[in-house]
């Protein structure tokens, strides 16, 4: 069934103590769900729950270290709400990392550094929570963070990571279907510029994808970036993605900054593509009856 309250929901929200997670979190607290916070950086975890602190929040937060590439710690994260909670009712995959360099100088430490974290995150999410929401019935739904940057052609420097969100971006819009049929809603946000600090790629590039990088010079040029003071609030996302979970909205966009480029690809592709029209192949013949 889908989700129409936040009342009595538990919502499991990855990169969700800084940025837009934390922002998601907090507008999920004030309507009414229990929220907890997987994180990487443990510094950004006191941080967010000292925010909660105080004003009856304490009592709906809690926190749990993860890095989402870690499989079998994400299954342990798993089982652990399931022990404590009978479930997730909401899955938030919003771990990401803002990878850029020159895509001449990336080696597979960085390859597998972005699309580990930012694909394999998001369906690691998918593999460990997906079977324990439909079994306990309660229906529920799943956002994963992409990016405006899947959807418009990028500058070289940010192959990897707008390739990674564009990943996110086809698989969800594949999925959506039959996880409705299973009561689970499925949203895509694709946010621009929001207060976040995505840019400390350095500081989140796990031990396994560090050694033969060839992006140190680029992720230390990045971790001095200046948040803008026009970037978009986190908690202003949040507010966006809660409605769309209750709408069950496929595309949850930030910002209309890209709009003609993403109408420039589009009909780029439009452009190239034949006006023959030939049978749609039956794509349900290829399932098992």
């Amino acid at each position: 069934m889908p989700i129409t309250s936040f009342e009595g929901k538990t919502a499991f929200i990855t990169g969700g103590a800084s940025g837009i997670g934390l922002g998601i979190a907090k507008v999920m607290v004030a309507r009414g769900a229990k929220v907890v916070l997987a994180d990487l950086r443990q510094d950004h975890i006191e941080d967010a729950l000292a925010e909660f602190a105080g004003g009856g929040q304490s009592n709906a937060v809690s926190a749990l270290q993860l890095d989402v590439t870690n499989r079998s710690r994400y299954r342990e994260a798993a089982e652990q709400m399931q022990d404590e909670f009978g479930g997730i009712d909401i899955l938030v995959n919003n771990a990401g990392v803002g990878l850029e360099g020159p895509v001449l100088e990336a080696t597979y430490a960085d390859y597998d550094f972005g699309f580990g974290v930012n694909v394999g995150g998001v369906i690691n999410g998918f593999v460990e929570f997906v079977p324990q929401i439909i079994a306990h019935g309660r229906g529920g739904h799943i956002v994963s963070t992409a990016s405006l940057a899947a959807e418009v052609v990028m500058p070289e420097q940010l192959a990897i990571y707008a390739a990674s969100k564009a990943a996110v971006c086809h698989y969800c819009e594949a999925v959506k279907g039959v996880l409705g049929t299973k009561g689970i809603g499925v949203s895509i946000l694709l946010p621009g510029p929001v207060k976040s600090r995505i840019h400390e790629a350095q500081q989140n590039r796990p031990e396994q994808f560090r050694d033969g990088s060839g992006y140190s010079a680029s992720e230390a040029r990045l971790s001095r970036r200046i948040v803008g003071d026009d970037w978009m609030d986190p908690v202003e996302v949040g507010n966006l993605v809660a409605d769309g979970i209750l709408s069950n909205a496929t595309y949850l966009v930030t910002h209309g900054m890209f709009k003609n480029a993403m109408r420039a690809r589009a009909e780029a592709v439009l452009a190239a593509t034949p006006d023959r029209t030939e049978a749609m192949p039956d794509f349900n013949r290829f399932r098992e009856e």
